[in-house]
């Protein structure tokens, strides 16, 4: 693994993750989540469902950066991707912070890899930004990974985020939480590997798998008076 890589997976790089607390905060102002247990299982929901979508996504996205385009051309398969990730997302807050953190990501990819062109997919292809797992995709592809690496980041990164805040929100113990995140490795290896067998499929056929509480907990997150994260 190249260092270009660890930087850009790197929890510290400042791509706006920070920023967003992945549904824990709306989870723990409802009493879902109050303590280590309830995290735990927070993030094994999102393993089995929108955490295996975003890592088909980042999959694929990166096999599309790596291989030909075969009869679409790349800014087809990019709309493409973009519109199938929308209807898998039905919460209009979820897809909004996706699209924010998919900014913050692009950011910091121009800023390592000036050369690389990050606009023009999403350009051509109509979006107003692009979403989050199709920039990782893209951009572990740009720093020579793969599309299975590509799922684990999507996967890591649906635990690690909500985690983090929970630390924030909750108070927990840090070592705590770094504990249940390498207990749930083998469940995040699963999931990604899952979700990477489907990389090559066409857009249409990625897993749509939901949880419409999270959804319903992202838009209430919008009606919070007082809010320390934006989703």
């Amino acid at each position: 693994m190249n260092t270009l890589l660890l930087l850009l997976l790197d929890s510290r790089a400042p791509a706006g993750a920070h920023n967003h607390s992945g549904g824990m905060e709306a989870a723990v102002s409802t009493g879902l989540v109050s303590g280590l247990a309830d995290l735990e299982d927070f993030c094994r929901a999102r393993l089995r469902t929108s955490a295996r979508v975003a890592a088909a996504f980042a999959a694929a996205a990166c096999h599309v950066h790596h291989g030909p385009a075969g009869e679409l051309d790349h800014a087809a398969l990019w709309a493409l991707l973009d519109a199938e990730f929308d209807a898998r997302t039905p919460s209009e807050a979820t897809r909004a912070a996706s699209r924010q953190l998919g900014s913050g990501l692009r950011r910091l990819l121009r800023s390592m890899r000036p050369d690389a062109d990050l606009v023009t997919p999403w350009a051509r292809c109509g979006a107003p930004a692009p979403h989050h797992p199709l920039v990782l995709g893209a951009g572990v592809a740009l720093a020579g990974g793969t599309p299975v690496l590509s799922a684990r980041a999507a996967a890591l990164a649906a635990c690690s985020g909500p985690a983090s805040a929970a630390v924030r929100l909750l108070g927990l113990d840090p070592f705590a939480v770094q504990g249940l995140l390498a207990r749930l490795a083998p469940d995040i290896d699963r999931c990604a590997l899952s979700a990477a067998l489907s990389a090559a499929q066409p857009p249409q056929l990625l897993p749509c798998d939901g949880t419409p509480a999270f959804d319903l907990l992202a838009d209430f997150h919008l009606t919070a008076e007082v809010r320390l994260f934006a989703s």
